[in-house]
C-alpha cells in the first residue's frame, strides 16, 4: 500500500477446525503472543482480539475457538462464539492444515461461511513444496468460496507478510480504531488466565486440560516494587484431577506457575508474583451458570 492510499481498517475473523494453528497465526500476525497455544485442540475458548497497525491500515483479528461437533454445554458455547465472530468480519480467513485439508469438518465450515474467504493453508513446513500445489488445486472444488489461496507456516512466520498485505487490500476504508501501540483489547487479567491454562494444556494429558478453568482472583499492581501480584484459582471437575495438577510435593503446580509467570512478565513488562490454587467444582463444564461465571461463551 502506498503512502497516498486512503487509510483502511476492519475486522478479520480466523476460523477453522481445532488445532489448525489459528492462535499461532494470530500471534505471528500481531507480532506478540496474546493467545494461548498448544498442540492440543480446543485451546482457545473465547473470541480473542489482536491488533496490527500498519502505515496505511489497521487490521483487527478475531481468534476463535475451533469449530467442531460440540459435546456438552461448554463445547456448544465455544462453537457459538466462533460462529458469531464470523458474522462480524470484514474479511474471513478460513484456515486448514496441509495434512488433513478439506475433511468433513473443513467442508462444514466452508459451506457455513456467509461470504467468500481467504483460504489459508497452514503448516507447509510439514510437507514437500510440490504437494502444496495439489492442495491448492483441490480448493478449486469450492467454487466461489475463496477470494485468495495463501500457503503459510504460522509457526515459522513463512508467508505471513504476504498474507498481511493481501488482507489489507480487502479491507474497507475506515478509521484507526485503536492506538498504534495497542495489540489486544483483552484485559491483562484475561491474558494471564489464558497463559496459565496454556501451561496446563502443555504439561498435562488426556481429559484434564479440557475440564479446567482458570479464574484470576487478585490482580494487584505494586508500582513501588515494580511488581504485579496475581492470585489465580484453577478449577477442575474431579478430585483426582486436583492431585494430578498439584503433583508430587506440589511439583506440577510449581512448574505450571513458573512457565506461566515467564509469559505474563514478558507481556506486562514487569516482575510478577504468581500464586496458584486448585479447587474442585464438579461438572462445571456442564453447568451454564458456571460456564458464564468462568468467562466462557456469551
Amino acid at each position: 500500500m502506498s503512502s497516498n492510499s486512503p487509510f483502511k481498517s476492519g475486522f478479520i475473523t480466523v476460523v477453522g477446525r481445532p488445532n489448525v494453528g489459528k492462535s499461532t497465526l494470530i500471534n505471528a500476525l500481531v507480532g506478540e503472543k496474546i493467545a494461548a497455544v498448544s498442540d492440543k485442540p480446543n485451546t482457545t475458548r473465547n473470541r480473542i482480539l489482536g491488533i496490527r497497525t500498519l502505515a496505511d491500515a489497521q487490521l483487527i483479528f478475531l481468534d476463535t475457538p475451533g469449530i467442531h461437533k460440540a459435546r456438552g454445554n461448554l463445547g456448544k458455547a465455544m462453537v457459538h462464539t466462533a460462529m458469531s465472530a464470523v458474522q462480524e468480519a470484514d474479511v474471513i480467513l478460513m484456515m486448514v492444515e496441509v495434512k488433513d485439508a478439506f475433511g468433513k469438518g473443513d467442508s462444514f465450515i466452508i459451506e457455513s461461511l456467509p461470504k467468500p474467504a481467504i483460504l489459508v493453508i497452514n503448516k507447509i513446513d510439514k510437507i514437500k513444496k510440490g504437494n502444496i500445489l495439489e492442495i491448492i488445486e483441490r480448493s478449486k472444488e469450492y467454487e466461489g468460496k475463496f477470494k485468495e489461496v495463501i500457503p503459510i507456516s504460522a509457526l515459522n512466520s513463512d508467508g505471513t507478510d504476504q498474507l498481511l498485505s493481501i488482507i489489507a487490500n480487502y479491507l474497507p476504508e475506515g478509521p484507526r480504531y485503536f492506538p498504534e501501540d495497542m495489540i489486544t483489547d483483552q484485559p491483562e487479567r484475561f491474558i494471564a488466565a489464558e497463559f496459565i491454562r496454556e501451561k496446563i494444556f502443555t504439561l498435562t494429558q488426556q481429559e484434564i486440560p479440557y475440564q479446567t478453568a482458570v479464574v484470576i482472583e487478585e490482580f494487584e499492581d505494586v508500582p513501588e516494587k515494580n511488581l504485579v501480584n496475581i492470585s489465580a484459582v484453577i478449577y477442575v471437575e474431579r478430585i483426582n484431577h486436583k492431585g494430578i495438577l498439584i503433583g508430587k510435593k506440589g511439583a506440577m503446580l510449581k512448574e505450571i506457575g513458573s512457565l506461566a509467570r515467564a509469559d505474563i512478565e514478558k507481556i506486562l513488562g514487569t516482575k510478577v508474583y504468581l500464586e496458584l490454587w486448585v479447587k474442585v467444582k464438579e461438572r462445571w463444564s456442564q453447568r451454564d451458570n458456571l460456564i458464564r461465571e468462568f468467562g466462557y461463551g456469551d
